[in-house]
């Protein structure tokens, strides 16, 4: 009865819409057919693909069999069309939908991680147009029969529209026809150093951080940001946004803080519910997509079961960070971003449509077979709790590069294979899909899948074998269907450019920036300081470091910021004496958690990180770690503490520029602009300075808004400041709110829902929502 309802649904529509078909051409190649005022069918004539008709209505026969096959069928469910055609598909086939590509830049990259070639000469000396695709992308998508693929940078809207088209046009040709499920990290941010938001920044609306959407207390916003990006997305090509990061943030000193919505699980959930509703809600849904609709884009929400409590806060991109501890004994309240988040959404696609485990073993929480495995791998986490327990259908795919051999040390960023280092990469693969996995990140290579499937075969038969992967398959496909794509997987250039961001998009997200920027103190009312004064900014030492791909960064010493922006509301000095007064710009504490010089002097490798500007001795810190070992790397360290070490920070030339601003201002006001991506210990120079502003992604004309006050500050703090070193070392990474946060020399306490506007202390509605009563 359920098809004929949307066979009747169908038709009745097609008749109140024009019975004359209207064609028109993108492009030489590529025609759209608008069928009604929802249905329009894009296809190319280079792909061989042709329009077939039943009972009147067009109809693409992308298998070019000459007939209509269920899963062409745009008037049936997307379940009924994907059923049908994972029914049809070839193993190979399936095998690689099971694919994800590695990162892809548009023109690609001519050296580094993500470099690639055009008829194997870089871009620059190719002649290859931007929109043209790689060589390794070619590849891909035809031998290995990848259909996911993530983009990184884009040169522009027009570039990236019509690349897709040109991915589109190559993919319908082939086999079935199932297009390509595009797909980005997050891009709306202004940060852009790290593999997980390496597209930001560009002509694109602009928003804070997640950590700042947090900071607005408003899951609202966080919903307008998702249907204004899903709208972006899509012009982009980008059907699969891989966000949010709805890890609960526990651990105060682990480098993804600023990616989530912070540490308190009631606003973290209501702000994933939001996210996920703003992405996924299409303005029109359409029947036959089951509440969603072509301007859906799918979420991917991260990380299963949270990557939060990370041990001294080490992150598990690298081997020195693989687990996730739980002294706590809080592994259920890291669940409920999902269960009661991202699982349980007001719009009508009901469940965000992808989750990512993270690389973390959350050890010693498998409590069924005691398997300290990273999460993809393990059938306890995937399997009995997120599929079984917790009744979760939709795809699962692992973080980037989980099946890859580890790196020769630590702190390499290579494979992330914890906790299965001894077995082979076709092994891994295996392991994977035997958890209930159904797709491999940063995996552009068909043969580990294919060699995975023999291994079922041999164990448990190929009908077993071919209903598993069947079984992802439909997953895979339903988010494909669902989005439009199978219908009209190609974009106006154009368009796209008028689109992605078009001027009322970049002002919401110049505004939530300025919903997110916390004002933290404000002694004698400093703040606002009215346009036109005289104001002094000092420069910013960085010192040398390694950056996130394990590659180095020399020392320098700049303005930190453009001055020219400045300009806009004041005067710059350089001479402190001619200042009204000062605005030092810094950024919240970075550290390690592993040092190499420390390994190779006979110590373990391991240090503290510090979110203290200056030196960090750990006194307080655990005799011995919870967990340890690496069959691979190191295999005789069973410690992982880092009790009585000194963390050598990168971070005390700011310490030193906030105490030479003081005494160079002589009593004139100083004001510190701090980035912050982690908590971290204002008590170093907080009693020096008059007024304190934290940020979370912005630009540089929203915080002078607010110092200027053309605005009043309204942001809450997302997460506690720790009183010092002391009280991060003794609370527990897996529970909430659970540091002493540091009281100023006014007395204000800046702990989790903390903040100031120009009268004082905020306590309005938000507050009483989420702030626990003392």
């Amino acid at each position: 009865m359920r098809k004929y309802f949307f066979l009747l649904l169908a038709a009745a529509s097609v008749a109140q819409a024009q019975t004359k078909l209207v064609e028109t051409n993108l492009s030489d190649n590529i025609k759209v057919i608008k069928v009604n005022e929802q249905i329009a069918l894009g296809y190319s004539t280079a792909s061989g693909v042709q329009i077939i008709k039943q009972d009147g209505l067009p109809f693409k026969d992308l298998n070019k069999n000459g007939k209509l096959d269920k899963y062409e069928d745009w008037r049936l469910s997307v379940a009924e069309r994907a059923k049908d055609l994972a029914s049809k598909m070839t193993v190979d086939q399936i095998a690689g939908m099971m694919l994800y590509s590695r990162h892809q830049a548009i023109p690609a990259q001519e050296r580094g991680m993500f470099a690639g070639t055009y008829k194997d000469k870089t871009f620059s000396a190719s002649g290859a147009k931007a929109s043209d695709l790689s060589d390794q992308q070619i590849a891909f998508l035809t031998k290995d029969n990848l259909r996911h693929v993530l983009i990184t940078s884009v040169q522009n809207p027009v570039v990236s529209a019509t690349w897709n088209n040109n991915v589109q046009q190559l993919v319908e040709g082939i086999g079935m026809g199932i297009p390509a499920n595009n797909s980005s990290d997050p891009r709306n941010g202004a940060n852009k150093d790290a593999e997980y938001n390496a597209g930001s920044g560009g002509a694109i609306s602009q928003w804070p951080e997640e950590l700042g959407l947090a900071a607005t207390f408003d899951p609202a916003i966080t919903k307008l940001f998702g249907s204004i990006a899903s709208k972006e997305y899509r012009a982009l090509g980008i059907t699969t946004a891989l966000s949010p990061q709805i890890d609960l943030a526990t651990e105060p000193r682990w480098n993804r803080f600023i990616g989530t919505f912070g540490e308190d699980p009631q606003l973290a959930t209501d702000m994933a519910r939001a996210y996920v509703d703003g992405f996924q809600t299409s303005p029109k849904a359409i029947a036959a997509y089951q509440g969603w609709g072509n301007l859906s884009v799918n979420a991917m929400v991260k990380h299963w079961p949270s990557g939060g409590p990370e041990e001294g806060g080490r992150d598990a991109h690298f081997a020195y960070g693989k687990f996730a501890v739980y002294p706590g004994n809080q592994f259920q309240t890291h669940l409920r971003t999902f269960t009661e988040g991202a699982f349980k959404l007001t719009g009508g696609t009901k469940k965000a449509s992808a989750v990512m485990p993270y690389y973390t073993i959350s050890y010693n929480q498998d409590k069924k077979n005691g398997e300290n495995v990273g999460n993809g791998f393990s059938k306890y986490i995937i399997t009995d709790l997120l599929r079984n327990k917790y009744g979760y259908d939709g795809v699962v795919c692992t973080d980037w590069l989980i099946t890859a051999n580890e790196g020769d040390k630590p702190d390499v960023f290579s494979g992330k294979s914890w906790g299965v280092e001894s077995l082979s990469i076709a092994q891994r693969h295996y392991k994977v899909l035997m958890a209930g996995v159904d797709q491999f990140g940063g995996n552009n290579d068909i043969n580990p899948v294919l060699e995975a499937y023999q291994m079922g075969v041999k164990e448990h038969g190929e009908a077993f074998m071919r209903q598993r992967f069947e079984q992802s398959a439909y997953r895979l496909l339903l988010n494909v269907f669902r989005v439009g794509l199978f219908e009209n997987p190609y974009l106006d250039p154009n368009a796209s450019k008028a689109i992605v961001g078009q001027p009322e998009f970049m002002k919401a997200g110049y505004d939530a920036q300025l919903k997110s920027i916390v004002l933290l103190k404000n002694q004698n009312k400093t703040l606002p300081i009215q346009k036109g004064k005289t104001v002094y900014v000092p420069k910013r030492t960085t010192p040398a470091s390694i950056n996130f791909f394990g590659q180095p960064v020399p020392e320098k010493m700049e303005y930190p910021v453009n001055l020219d922006l400045i300009k806009k509301y004041y005067t710059v000095t350089d001479d402190p004496t001619k200042a009204d007064f000062a605005l030092v710009f810094i950024k919240s504490p970075v550290s390690g958690g592993y040092s190499r010089a420390d390994r190779e002097a006979g110590g373990n490798g391991y240090v503290p990180i510090s979110l203290q500007l200056k030196d960090y001795t750990a006194t307080d810190a655990r005799a011995h770690s919870i967990a340890a070992g690496d069959p691979v790397i190191d295999p005789s360290i069973t410690n992982r503490t880092y009790l009585g070490k000194t963390s050598k920070s990168n971070s005390a030339p700011d310490l030193n520029t906030i105490l030479d601003t003081k005494k160079a201002m002589k009593g004139k006001p100083v004001l510190v602009a701090v980035s912050m991506s982690n908590p971290m210990v204002f008590g170093e120079f907080e009693g020096q300075v008059d007024a304190i502003l934290g940020e979370f992604g912005v630009q540089v004309e929203a915080l002078l808004d607010i110092v200027s006050g053309k605005v009043e500050p309204s942001a809450l703090l997302p997460m506690q400041m720790p009183l010092n070193m002391s009280t991060v070392e003794k609370q527990m990474e897996d529970v909430p709110r659970d540091m002493i946060p540091y009281k100023d020399s006014n007395g204000h306490v800046y702990d989790f829902g903390y903040g100031l506007n120009w009268k004082g202390v905020i306590n309005d509605a938000r507050v009483k929502k989420y702030v626990p009563k003392k």
